[in-house]
């Protein structure tokens, strides 16, 4: 049997490192769903009993691991659905992509069942990158720019692919000739380490500090033991934001627990 659309989605998802996604089955995604049981135990559907909590899982596993989340729906109500855990994500910048069904190409348009503008209903949500496949030498690379944007730009992506096109044979290559995209698989983003001017530059500010306080966010989540011998040099205390809550243990005497709207209510308050 050849490889078909559904398939090579999955395969190009895996060779970006994806393992699991989170989704719920329906008729918009039949094809991708067979090409789930084709490729076995290399790609793990989780099946949630919903296609809110999908995305929410997508959107905790990009908080949790690092890693790009992948949700998965069906058209119509089933896309709908994904929007409120997407909005999550984009809220907190975590890189997620959202992959959707679509009715047949030759319906759109004609107000068929399920049908919905999904491109215009996720613009906003995934305005950095949302786009629907419509042959099948696009499905690479819509596929490896939506995991690129999310991951460097640490927002939701969305690709949207009909029915009928899942079931179509895949292009692995596009054809090298005038009208066509390639594009591959790495990272392109530079790491973001302060030169040594600026790191002395914050050294002197910190030491000059008679009454330091730290905030500490997500970019404090693999630097717990540095944060920490900073805070007792300093004798400083540490707030912590709602994405650096793992930042460091609350039961230590310096710590002032999380601060802002989302901060544990006190019994009596």
């Amino acid at each position: 049997m050849s490889k078909t659309v559904g398939d090579q989605l999955l395969q190009r998802l895996h060779d970006w490192g994806v393992r699991r996604v989170y989704g719920y089955p329906g008729d918009g995604i039949n094809g991708l769903m067979g090409a789930f049981s084709r490729i076995g135990e290399r790609m793990q559907f989780v099946q949630a009993r919903h296609e809110e909590l999908a995305a929410f899982m997508a959107t905790a596993h990009a908080k949790f691991t690092g890693e790009v989340g992948v949700c998965l729906a069906t058209s119509g109500p089933g896309a709908i659905h994904l929007l409120n855990g997407l909005y999550d994500a984009k809220a907190d910048h975590q890189p997620v992509v959202a992959i959707v069904g679509q009715q047949a190409r030759a319906a759109l348009g004609g107000d068929y069942q399920q049908e919905v503008d999904l491109v215009s209903l996720f613009k906003d949500v995934a305005h950095e990158f949302v786009h629907m496949a419509t042959v099948p030498e696009q499905v690479r690379h819509l596929v490896d720019r939506a995991m690129r944007i999310a991951r460097d730009r640490r927002c939701v992506t969305c690709v949207i692919l009909p029915n009928d096109l899942q079931e179509m044979d895949a292009v692995e290559e596009p054809p090298r000739e005038h009208g066509t995209v390639h594009s591959g698989i790495g990272t392109t983003s530079e790491p973001l380490v302060p030169d040594e001017a600026s790191l002395r530059a914050a050294a002197d500010l910190l030491n000059a500090g008679e009454r330091v306080a730290i905030l500490a966010g997500a970019g404090a989540l693999h630097a717990t033991d540095e944060l920490i011998a900073t805070a007792d040099l300093l004798g400083a205390g540490i707030a912590k934001a709602l994405l650096g809550k793992f930042a460091v243990p609350d039961d230590l005497p310096c710590v002032t627990g999380a601060i802002g709207l989302l901060a544990p209510c006190r019994a009596g308050s």
